[in-house]
């Protein structure tokens, strides 16, 4: 019981008063005295008011504000003028089918997203007059097919392009820093060839170039031939960077496969047409032929290597007996020795090769010269 009650003492003294001063009847709200100071749209709005007009608060249309709208699906005029909204978010306004009037003129708002008026079907007329806003996007109108007037006055529009799909009887572009440079062709175009009333037209003008200010920006003067080159030179420019892209990644691919071919079967295969520029042909050509090098090097490393490692070079010197003798027994004591020989016979072996050294006087003595014999002769 007590809980009741706290919950009705709580709504006379937070709802309540959001609305007690507030102008309302059965179909229309209107708070617009400075003294309310709204920070929030009011929760307890009738869901069958029509017209809602909450001017000179400081609303910032936050997501609470954008679930109240919602259920007001009744209305056709929302006032939200002189309050402190920065953006318009995407389907800020989405479930007001019915709404023919929107007025955010005089607040704070830079940014307005793609799709922030979707679902406004109905909408005619839409102020933004007095913002801050310095760009939009060309289809940000798109989905108001039934919008006639727009006011965009006092903004920071340098350019700006309408579609032609749009049904637009009047529109306001005063007091905009308008550059009348290639960017605000369409837009002028679009001026002349439809049946558009630009309101105060006499201070809508350029801003730059210097030699266009204060010209209208329906007549004033812009060389189309350049626009022309500088869309061709910008075309030409992402062409050739988009061909530069293709044609490096061509070659690299190309590049990976000549090198499986020549590590594998020893074959060179033909490298693509490379560009006219000098520097980047010599480093692809030192590119190639040190992988070249690397590869070539890698096969035959391994042969040099058991060459170097198998040659001994050793100079022939003339040895005298000694030497002779013990590199000699070095080599017969290398040999295996065989079971049922001794250390004598061995040194018989020695010996009788020793007899074949030469003696000191060069000459060798020949067993089969008959030295008796020659002895009687003489």
């Amino acid at each position: 019981m007590k809980l009741s009650w706290l919950l009705i003492w709580a709504e006379i003294l937070f709802l309540k008063p959001v609305t007690a001063d507030c102008n309302i009847t059965s179909q229309t709200v209107i708070c617009e005295e400075s003294g309310k100071n709204l920070h929030t749209i009011p929760t307890n709005i009738c869901q069958n008011v029509t017209k809602l007009s909450l001017k000179n608060n400081k609303i910032t249309l936050n997501d609470t504000d954008k679930k109240v709208l919602q259920r007001l699906t009744n209305l056709t005029e929302l006032y939200l003028n002189e309050n402190r909204i920065i953006v318009l978010y995407n389907n800020s306004f989405c479930k007001l089918t019915k709404l023919t009037i929107l007025d955010i003129s005089n607040n704070h708002i830079t940014m307005v997203h793609k799709a922030a008026f979707a679902g406004l079907n109905q909408l005619s007329k839409l102020n933004l007059f007095r913002n801050n806003i310095t760009q939009l996007d060309s289809d940000v109108f798109t989905s108001l097919k039934s919008l006639t007037v727009l006011n965009l006055q006092d903004n920071l529009l340098k350019s700006f392009h309408m579609k032609s799909s749009c049904k637009l009887i009047k529109i306001t572009l005063a007091g905009n820093p308008w550059n009348c440079s290639c960017d605000l062709l369409d837009l002028q175009k679009w001026l002349t060839t439809s049946n558009v009333t630009m309101e105060n037209e006499n201070n809508t003008v350029c801003a730059f170039p210097n030699t266009q200010k204060i010209i209208s920006i329906r007549t004033a003067v812009i060389q189309t031939t350049d626009c022309d080159f500088k869309k061709d030179s910008f075309e030409t420019t992402v062409t050739s960077t988009s061909s530069n892209k293709l044609k490096s990644i061509a070659f690299l691919t190309s590049l990976a496969s000549t090198n499986n071919v020549t590590g594998n079967n020893g074959t060179h295969a033909v490298l693509p047409l490379l560009g006219k520029s000098w520097t980047f042909l010599v480093g692809v050509l030192g590119f190639v032929l040190s992988t070249t090098l690397l590869i070539f090097t890698a096969i035959k490393c391994p042969t040099w290597y058991r060459y170097l490692i198998s040659y001994s070079h050793r100079r022939l010197e003339e040895n005298d007996p000694e030497m002779f003798e013990q590199e000699f027994s070095a080599e017969v004591n290398s040999f295996p020795t065989v079971s049922g020989t001794n250390n004598e016979h061995s040194i018989v072996i020695f010996e009788k090769i020793h007899a074949f050294v030469p003696e000191e006087d060069g000459f060798i003595e020949d067993k089969y010269i008959d030295t008796d014999g020659i002895s009687e002769e003489s």
